[in-house]
């Protein structure tokens, strides 16, 4: 070991002087988009938690957007993991309805979308959030999805008619 190796401080500890600023931000993004309080806390958990590793492994600057980038991929990576365990439980048949006209370009009640949303597949869910809530670019959902561009407009344009019908159907709206 060198003298240099011997004196550096933890890289962790960057996150330190952060935490008490990125805590709120980081558990507020994520309970926006979750709505469950035990699952926002558990994912601003990993999150930190991920950070800290990263830190330790690469030489970076923290800062509470990078945490919240983080903790977009938690959420992300969450969300495929209960959409593979539906699959694994479900078949699940191809829609073959033609996609509608987007749901998010009217006014929608934003409590009874939350409720929706919340319906909805975890797939189905992350696209919708990544793409209207978080405003990502196709490309950039399709990134964090782990699929392709053609394949997330597919979901894309599956999860705003799924929306759709259950939105219209709470409302009153008409698809039952």
């Amino acid at each position: 070991m060198n003298r240099d190796e011997q004196v550096r401080p933890d890289p962790g500890l960057a996150l330190l002087s952060l935490y008490d600023t990125a805590l709120p931000e980081v558990y507020g993004y994520l309970l926006a988009r979750c709505g469950r309080t035990a699952l926002a806390e558990d994912l601003t958990a990993e999150t930190f938690l991920a950070a800290v590793q990263e830190c330790r492994r690469t030489d970076v600057d923290p800062t509470t957007g990078w945490l919240v980038g983080i903790a977009r991929h938690k959420l992300a990576d969450h969300w495929r993991a209960l959409a593979r365990e539906e699959r694994g439980l479900h078949a699940v048949a191809a829609s073959s309805e033609e996609p509608q006209a987007d749901p998010w370009d009217e006014e929608v009640d934003a409590l009874l979308a939350r409720e929706v949303l919340g319906e909805q597949s975890p797939l189905h869910r992350a696209a919708l959030t990544l793409r209207y809530l978080d405003g990502l670019p196709v490309g950039e959902v399709s990134r964090v999805l782990g699929r392709t561009e053609r394949a997330t407009e597919s979901v894309l344009a599956r999860a705003r008619t799924a929306f759709r019908h259950t939105y219209l159907r709470r409302t009153g709206g008409d698809p039952a």
